[in-house]
């Protein structure tokens, strides 16, 4: 089922792309279900087109139409489907393609149609004249058939500095056939802001039509572009979720929804969707199996982060400061991050992030502040550390280092096999709860031969240590000494189901650097557990 959205009837429409031109990324490659999962996030989301993908050019996009419509109860979005005008010499009404736009059942087609006089004669290899038929055809056909119809005009800002005229014959001919959006297409995303603004005002101007708004990331320009557009009088934006598609990217729909919302004061999402923003983005950027980019504006996890001394000085002032929005806007968190340029603000506010009650003791956040200079400095990295460096604080204001075991020792050993095959094996003499515990186990290398080890140790005695997985592991080798001398940096991504953290280690060899995070790895799930210190 579908109902329109009232974002559709108010002038201003936010059409989503992801499921067709975002999927066209190299590297996504999405199921019929993952179609699905995505398509209900972006109704979720309140976006008010979504576009499924070009029914009957291949048997995927032909069972997502159908599943779609039987299994997805839209709230907020009309499905789309997506295909291109008759051939040259036929008509619509025999058109195959055509008719498997109509057999889809989706209540909005968007017909891609040539706007650049060397595409129409040296790609459809027709004239311009029956190129503007065939436009005005399939148009007048899909609307007798019950269909809203909105028409991408392809290349058409190559195709406008070519032949401006012609360019905007098509767009005359689509409307006056019905279309009730005309979509200019940066295809190539050669263009830029000021050139966008510019055509598109004089289209408007000359032909009266409703316009759209179709941006490549060629340039970096892209949601610049949109917005370019928007300020032009285009009314109606295509996006893709993350800014995903072919080559660099399309329009990412988050930030341009954001602008829309935030910058024009546009309502063009229903009223608290723009909160889900960041969780919505995440959820898609899992189902493609990409990771989410951290720096992505608004919904990236560091789009809120401050790391300098002085920003955090003013942050704790007022956060307004350093922000150009509350971050919970759009559903994402402000960050303070800890390094060697942290001052004492930056301590005080990560420590009320954390929860810790500092207590405006300046002796300690000075404590504080140079033990985190001069571990930086010795290569560690609280930044991405989070977790560590909670540690570090809380041992800090407790006067102690959170115990849970205490280690004795531990030795891990790769022996090479004449077969070519290896073993790895490790042992780790720990104590925990007064107790000498000596535990081996083997591992597919020497790290995760520790891992194991100290799982057979310590699960024993800390069961909540079971549900703990190592999620990610990341060495670097730093600056200074090189080759096999070079001091490294591990970084470990731990998880128990509900949650995720990070620890670090730092050493002259990667196995001690990788133990120093594991050990903090397991004594902060620990911490997150509510279990209290045994050692």
């Amino acid at each position: 089922m579908t109902t329109e959205s009232p974002e559709t009837d108010s002038g201003f429409h936010v059409f989503d792309t992801t499921l067709r031109d975002g999927a066209q990324r190299e590297g996504i490659n999405l199921t019929v279900a993952d179609k699905l999962a995505i398509a209900r996030y972006l109704d979720d989301f309140g976006v008010g087109f979504i576009e499924g993908g070009w029914p009957g050019a291949n048997p995927r996009d032909t069972e997502f139409f159908a599943r779609a419509q039987q299994e997805i109860d839209f709230q907020h979005a009309q499905l789309v489907a997506f295909g291109s005008t008759r051939r040259a010499g036929g008509s619509a009404a025999e058109d195959p393609q055509v008719a498997a736009l109509v057999a889809s059942g989706a209540p909005v087609v968007t017909l891609v149609a040539k706007s650049h006089d060397r595409h129409v004669e040296l790609a459809l290899r027709t004239t311009l004249e029956e190129n503007l038929e065939m436009v005005r055809d399939t148009v007048s056909h899909l609307r007798a058939q019950g269909r809203r119809v909105f028409v991408d005009c392809e290349h058409f800002f190559d195709g406008y500095r070519a032949n401006p005229e012609y360019a905007k014959a098509v767009v005359r001919t689509a409307t006056e056939a019905g279309a009730e959006v005309v979509i200019l297409c940066d295809t190539n995303g050669g263009m830029l802001p000021a050139q966008i603004q510019a055509v598109v005002s004089t289209v408007l101007a000359d032909t009266g039509a409703r316009l759209g708004i179709h941006a490549q990331d060629d340039t970096g320009c892209a949601v610049a572009n949109t917005l370019a557009a928007v300020d032009a009088g285009a009314t109606h934006v295509q996006c893709t979720a993350n800014g995903y598609g072919e080559r660099v990217g399309n329009a990412n729909l988050f930030p341009v929804v954001a602008a829309l919302e935030l910058k024009y004061d546009k309502r063009v999402l229903p009223a608290g969707a723009l909160a889900e923003m960041t969780r919505i983005s995440h959820a898609i950027a899992e189902i493609v199996n990409l990771a989410p980019s951290t720096h992505q504006p608004y919904v990236g996890v560091s789009a809120f982060a401050h790391k300098g001394g002085l920003h955090a000085s003013a942050i704790k002032v007022d956060p307004d400061l350093y922000q150009h929005i509350d971050p919970a806007r759009v559903g994402n968190s402000m960050r303070m991050l800890v390094s060697d340029m942290a001052g004492r603000a930056s301590i005080e506010l990560k420590g009320k992030e954390l929860g810790i009650d500092l207590g405006d003791d300046r002796d300690l956040v000075g404590r504080v502040v140079a033990r985190v200079k001069e571990r930086e400095l010795r290569g560690y990295s609280y930044e991405a550390a989070d977790a560590s460096f909670e540690l570090m604080l809380r041992e800090e204001v407790e006067g102690r280092a959170r115990g849970y075991f205490r280690t004795e020792s531990w030795r891990a050993i790769v022996e090479d096999r004449p077969d070519g095959s290896h073993a790895n094996e490790a042992t780790v003499k720990l104590w925990a709860k007064g107790e000498r515990i000596v535990a081996t186990a083997e591992g597919n290398g020497p790290v995760n031969a520790l891992d194991k080890a100290m799982r057979v140790g310590l699960e024993r005695i800390y069961p909540q240590l079971a549900k703990l997985e190592l999620v990610d592991y990341k060495v670097r080798i730093l600056e200074g000494r090189h080759g096999t001398e070079s001091t490294t940096r591990v970084l470990i991504t731990t998880s128990d189901g509900g949650g995720e953290w990070s620890t670090v280690g730092v050493a002259e060899n990667v196995i001690a650097a990788s133990w120093q995070a594991l050990e903090d790895a397991y004594t902060y799930g620990l911490l997150r557990a509510g279990v209290e210190p045994a050692v």
